[in-house]
């Protein structure tokens, strides 16, 4: 009995020693983490829809906690106004989640570009959400307070062709972002004044 209880003290010492270790580890690898997911996954997507900026939307960012969920905002100055912000949100496509970067002109409340920044579709298929420009190019010049659903549902976005599952999700990100931008919009106005890039 004597042995159970010493095993069981050495695997509650190793198993607290490891959480701290991993717990220790994330910590000190996080900014480097998202360096790199902002260089490598987000960041072309992010310069792909501020191709008009005058500035650099990835090093003039801010976060804002939004209830559990830390979300970044890049700020795009156009025509030397600070007037345009995006920001990720995410759907669920055919493979798994859909990351969607949404690009928003704030002082008209109106969508300017769309991207794709992760997605596990189908190469040629549901893959064209990302791939494929006139895709996303349907919804710029909306409102961003607009419920977007496919046409299949009765909603107005045209889906691609054989990837109605990857449609809806970009569809459903879209929403998804048109809620945070309603729910934080105050502080993203705060934010965007106050930021000095």
């Amino acid at each position: 009995m004597g042995e159970m209880i010493k095993m069981v003290v050495v695997l509650l010492v190793l198993s607290i020693l490891s959480g701290y270790s991993l717990a220790y580890l994330n910590d000190y690898t996080k900014d480097d983490i998202e360096s790199q997911e902002l260089k490598f996954v987000k960041g072309p997507a992010i310069l792909d829809i501020f191709d008009e900026a005058e500035n650099d939307p990835i090093n003039d960012r801010f976060k804002i906690t939004d209830g559990k969920v830390e979300r970044s905002f890049f700020i795009g100055n156009i025509g030397g106004k600070p007037d345009y912000v995006a920001f990720e949100s995410t759907g669920i496509g055919f493979g798994g989640n859909l990351g969607v970067m949404v690009w928003v002109k704030v002082s008209e409340d109106q969508i300017h570009g769309v991207g794709v920044t992760t997605h596990e579709e189908t190469a040629g298929i549901g893959s064209k959400a990302k791939d494929d420009p006139t895709f996303v190019k349907q919804f710029k010049g909306q409102s961003i307070n607009n419920a977007f659903q496919v046409k299949a549902d009765g909603g107005k976005v045209d889906a691609i062709s054989g990837a109605t599952v990857t449609s809806r999700g970009v569809a459903a990100a879209l929403t998804d972002a048109s809620n945070i931008y309603s729910r934080l919009k105050p502080t993203i106005v705060e934010k965007m004044r106050s930021h000095n890039p």
